[in-house]
């Protein structure tokens, strides 16, 4: 596996292979669209985080984060499994992030969800082991494994900025799902961590040029 994404000069060196394998990158890397490097905390504070955040406002994902941290004492898989659904659900937590987190945290004292060993394996198959705790989707596992840990290959193709993105740097006469992006990146190992950054940061760009507000 390639050198973590903790620093610039990591984050060039992914640049520049990806500028060497895709005429396409490499334009949008010459055009300036170049990603910043963004870490979150590994471990289970990090993926409980992420799990906290989908599908909700950035600014209500803190909010229960910070309602959350204030009863968790410390952020711990054991902290969190000592307290009542009835005590996260006042935290601002639904039904559904509850029993993810719970199980997240049982996997992890367990054993069967190693977190501190993911970042030793190939993306793919620390991906595979993150996707077998219940409620623990493709998204996430990938967002956890490219912001909380660093893994230069992880690659969130199912997130939709990434396919729309891709969709337009590319030209394509549709926007490509989870499957066909897939596919596509396979010409972006062992740095499709990156490229998804890259197209993240076009995206942003693509979208301010049309206009339109970015979510």
């Amino acid at each position: 596996m390639a050198t973590l994404l903790e620093t610039e000069a990591v984050l060039k060196r992914g640049l520049k292979a990806l500028a060497e394998a895709d005429p396409v990158m490499a334009g949008l890397v010459a055009d300036g669209v170049t990603p910043k490097l963004r870490k979150r905390p590994p471990g289970f504070e990090g993926l409980a985080w992420i799990i906290v955040g989908q599908q909700v406002s950035t600014a209500s994902a803190a909010a229960i984060w910070g309602r959350l941290r204030m009863i968790l004492d410390p952020p711990s898989p054991e902290s969190f499994l000592s307290l009542s659904d009835e005590e996260l659900r006042t935290a601002g937590l639904s039904a559904m992030k509850v029993r993810t987190i719970r199980a997240t945290a049982t996997a992890i004292v367990e054993g069967s969800l190693p977190l501190d060993r993911l970042h030793e394996l190939p993306a793919d198959e620390a991906h595979n082991i993150l996707t077998q705790v219940k409620g623990i989707g493709p998204w996430t596992a990938d967002i956890y494994l490219l912001f909380c840990l660093g893994h230069p290959d992880a690659f969130p193709g199912g997130d939709l900025a990434v396919q729309e993105a891709a969709r337009i740097a590319y030209g394509l006469d549709v926007r490509p799902d989870a499957r066909a992006l897939a596919d596509l990146a396979e010409r972006w190992r062992p740095w499709r961590g990156v490229a998804a950054k890259v197209l993240w940061a076009y995206y942003r760009v693509a979208k301010a040029r049309e206009g339109s507000p970015v979510t």
